[in-house]
């Protein structure tokens, strides 16, 4: 025996094979792959190395459309060196492992159309981009954290996306907690300035924050649901005023969440039907509120959150979503409990499914925060020149 690695030798016999389709072909089949097993693909030789990193294949590959990441960030705020971030990318069903210093901070965090925020009292910060760098705004006109953030395009203008900033907590003074509570503030990176709107609606008040509201950008408006209470109301981003406020709770609903996903406004809710639990999505008419059910959550997948004791907490169940995928998981232990998504296929079909255990023991945190947000290409490969 000559001692060879055999697995080796494959490997260059498929570079080689693949070698023969040329460099154009080889850029179109590589561009065509999920972004993890494109950085893999970058370590395999030098020629697709060298394929990867050009403005060409950067250019082709942000131009797919791919699907949202689902993002996991443990915060230890005593010590920095515990946290640890995890994002799920569904095109390759695989989580992947993030540096540290990418998210984490002892700021809250949040992520809207491709965006991230950090905001801590009298400080907001954004970068486009996972990669991008982090750029500090001047000083908001209100000291708060926790606060519901949605980026959105003006119609016709070319100038940079703008900041929804609504509700919050933890202010500085006394009078900022009676008014900022309630402030909705929008953001101009073009000319750093914050505009100061009409505020939040009164009723929204015992719970201003992202940890008992919930907000969805849809079609120039955006939405704020009281999980629990159910109330709902838009903030129309052009005209700057907020519709009349509504009751949104489908027949049994115990809490709901609502998503902006596949071009519709989306209500996920856990039900209580008949003694039965149920964990329910419904589309909602943008106009009229009225909704109409879509899918459930199997009654297999349902019963994994359930506590080994038995008892039903579902307390921390939260939902959250982005393109064509829901998730479900739970926000007090999303380490040891299970996350579900729901992917709506092209005909409109739910499709649920259970994501694979995270990769790797966790340290203990002290908050756990979560979003989606989609993630080009170009914020790993980078956009310089070749």
């Amino acid at each position: 025996m000559d001692g060879s690695d055999p697995h080796s030798s494959q490997s260059q016999k498929t570079v080689s094979n693949m070698d023969f389709l040329g460099p154009d072909l080889t850029e179109l089949i590589l561009a065509r792959l999920p972004i993890p097993s494109v950085i893999q693909a970058s370590a395999v030789c030098k020629l697709w190395n060298s394929i990867i990193n050009s403005n060409s294949f950067k250019t082709r590959a942000s131009d797919s459309r791919r699907p949202p990441w689902f993002f996991l960030c443990g915060q230890n705020k005593s010590f920095l060196s515990r946290n640890q971030a995890f994002a799920f990318d569904p095109e390759s069903d695989s989580w992947i492992k993030l540096p540290m210093i990418t998210l984490l901070s002892k700021d809250s965090l949040a992520a809207s159309n491709g965006f991230f925020f950090s905001t801590c009292p009298g400080k907001f910060s954004f970068k486009p981009g996972f990669n991008g760098l982090w750029r500090q705004t001047s000083t908001p006109i209100f000291s708060r954290s926790s606060s519901l953030i949605g980026a959105y395009i003006v119609p016709h203008c070319s100038k940079p996306a703008r900041f929804v900033v609504v509700g919050g907590i933890k202010s500085v003074d006394a009078l900022a907690d009676v008014v900022g509570c309630l402030a909705v503030e929008i953001y101009n990176p073009h000319h750093d300035s914050w505009e100061l709107c009409s505020p939040l609606p009164e009723i929204f008040r015992p719970g201003n924050s992202s940890k008992l509201l919930c907000s969805a950008l849809f079609r120039g408006k955006f939405y704020v649901l009281s999980i629990c209470s159910s109330f709902i109301a838009s903030f129309d981003l052009e005209k700057r005023f907020w519709s009349n406020v509504q009751t949104l709770r489908p027949p049994g609903t115990l809490f709901s969440y609502l998503i902006s996903c596949q071009d519709m406004l989306v209500l996920a809710g856990l039900c209580s039907i008949n003694g039965d639990l149920e964990f329910n999505l419904w589309r909602i008419d943008e106009k009229t509120l009225e909704f109409s059910e879509i899918g459930i959550m199997p009654p297999v997948l349902l019963s994994m959150f359930i506590d080994s004791d038995d008892n039903l907490k579902f307390t921390s169940l939260k939902c959250m979503g982005s393109g064509n995928f829901i998730y479900v998981f739970k926000e007090e232990r999303p380490w040891d409990c299970p996350v579900c998504v729901c992917e709506f296929s092209k005909s409109g079909k739910c499709i649920w499914r259970r994501v694979p255990s995270l990769p790797e023991a966790r340290n203990e945190f002290e908050e756990v925060i979560s979003f989606c947000s989609n993630v080009s290409i170009l914020d790993i490969l980078g956009s310089g020149s070749d």
